[in-house]
């Protein structure tokens, strides 16, 4: 008997393999005998002597051809199914990556820590649109201060930001932000944070309504390992598309008009680079093609690795045409806010403008170490080692934003989940934690919440500390 390609692959050794297609209780004795779109069942020995009424079984769901089964052995017409071999476009080629444009929207994008020029230029025009909103408007003076939020990433830990975003509406000391920043689940906030208090009912309504089924759609193992993610986030992307329209995307334009700006960070996995979207610019361009890459980079941007599907978006070099893989903006960053090549008040100086900048933090996670004992087996072993990178990663983006706000002046805030926090967190996106940690978030906002001035475990200043 041939050995069997997927069982090795979970680590089963079958030599005394059986088959049958649970979906037409037919015994095979091969693999290659089921059809697609039919569950195959395998029962093997847990030892060489074991009577067969104690093997063991696994079901697979046989979701493509590969070229190693007929597709009509069963007699029955196979199911619907998807291929897990899935093509692309070519990649963009390294030493042309910065060439590459997003057809009909040029500019709308920057390499992070790449293209300083042009991000700079992007920052002044958005200089120029805002002060002619304000003489428009009649306004005579210095320039307004310019306050900033950075929204992290942290999945379902995003009901602590809905939280809070309600609640410092409810106190009416919510500014507007002139810039706002969003990474992973971040980024799906982010605009609806731009956009200010007129959606905070829809942040409610997402954090603590949703469940795993409005989020993904799970895989077998076997699809998933062949295809590209573990579930598939079809659900998330219908879900984003139900509130952000093509009229949502004019309101984002109206304000980017305004010399607001609403950036967004993915990562480029062919180029291993961070992204920063313009998300102003791209609703700018409006249209169907403008709503579906607002759309596409939201959810890229919160798209796992592995977990999800990643997001392909189509560019050109040269006229012609290439595919780049994007996927979660938090392997490359947790949180950002503007880039550190940038020393913005020098930059604001040389044009003549001086006015009071703030910049806002919300981590969307503990920056404790949480204690936890550790199973001794490999998934418990490496998602416990994979959360800790996340989280050191986290803090280490703090320090960076923290520098950089102190070399330019500007004022510091951070809010993050306390540690007393500790619903219990049964499975991703569930819904009971998702309630706990919104109330969590707005319940310290609805007091005045208690901003840090630095990142945990600095040592501020003393003039500060007094």
């Amino acid at each position: 008997m041939q050995p069997n390609p997927f069982a090795q692959l979970i680590g089963i050794d079958l030599s005394l393999e059986r088959y049958a297609c649970h979906r037409c209780a037919r015994p095979k004795t091969q693999l290659n005998q089921t059809p697609v779109g039919h569950r195959l069942v395998i029962a093997f020995p847990i030892a060489p002597d074991t009577h067969y009424s104690q093997w063991k079984a696994v079901n697979i769901n046989i979701v493509s051809d590969h070229g190693l089964r007929p597709q009509s052995v069963c007699g029955r017409k196979p199911a619907k199914t998807h291929p897990t071999k899935l093509g692309r476009r070519f990649s963009v080629a390294y030493d042309v990556t910065a060439r590459a444009e997003i057809p009909g929207m040029p500019g709308v994008r920057y390499t992070a820590g790449i293209d300083i020029p042009e991000f700079t230029e992007a920052a002044f025009e958005a200089l120029r649109r805002e002060r002619d909103y304000l003489a428009r408007q009649g306004h005579k003076g210095p320039m307004p201060p310019a306050v900033f939020v950075a929204i992290s990433g942290g999945g379902d830990n995003g009901a602590f930001a809905a939280g809070l975003l309600n609640a410092w509406t409810a106190t009416g000391t919510r500014p507007e932000f002139k810039l706002v920043t969003g990474i992973s689940t971040g980024a799906l906030i982010a605009p609806f944070a731009f956009l200010g208090p007129k959606y905070d009912g829809t942040l409610k309504e997402v954090y603590t309504t949703i469940s795993p089924k409005d989020v993904l759609e799970p895989r077998s193992f076997l699809a998933g390992v062949l295809s590209d993610g573990m579930a598939d986030n079809a659900p998330l992307l219908r879900l984003t598309r139900k509130s952000v329209t093509e009229a949502f995307l004019k309101e984002i334009a109206a304000e980017y008009a305004k010399g607001r700006m609403l950036l967004v960070a993915t990562a480029d996995l062919d180029a291993r680079r961070a992204i920063i979207w313009d998300m102003g610019k791209i609703a700018s361009y409006g249209g169907p093609k403008a709503l579906d890459l607002f759309v596409k980079v939201m959810v890229a941007s919160a798209s796992i690795p592995g977990g999800f599907p990643p997001m392909m978006v189509d560019v050109v070099v040269d006229g012609k045409p290439y595919q780049e893989m994007h996927v979660d903006g938090g392997i490359v960053a947790q949180v950002f806010a503007y880039p550190a090549g940038i020393r913005i008040n020098d930059e604001a100086a040389s044009v003549g403008v001086k006015r009071e900048r703030k910049l806002y933090v919300i981590r969307n996670a503990r920056l404790d170490a949480d204690w936890a004992q550790v199973e001794r087996s490999t998934m418990s072993i490496a998602s416990r080692a994979v959360a800790s990178l996340i989280q050191s990663q986290g803090i280490g983006d703090l320090y960076r934003i923290y520098a950089t706000a102190e070399r330019d002046g500007v004022d510091f805030n951070l809010a993050f989940i306390p540690a007393s926090f500790k619903a219990p967190h049964k499975e991703e996106f569930d819904t009971d934690y998702m309630r706990a940690l919104y109330d969590t978030g707005y319940n310290m906002a609805s007091k005045g919440y208690p901003w840090a001035k630095a990142p945990p475990g600095f040592a501020l200043p003393a003039a500060i500390t007094k």
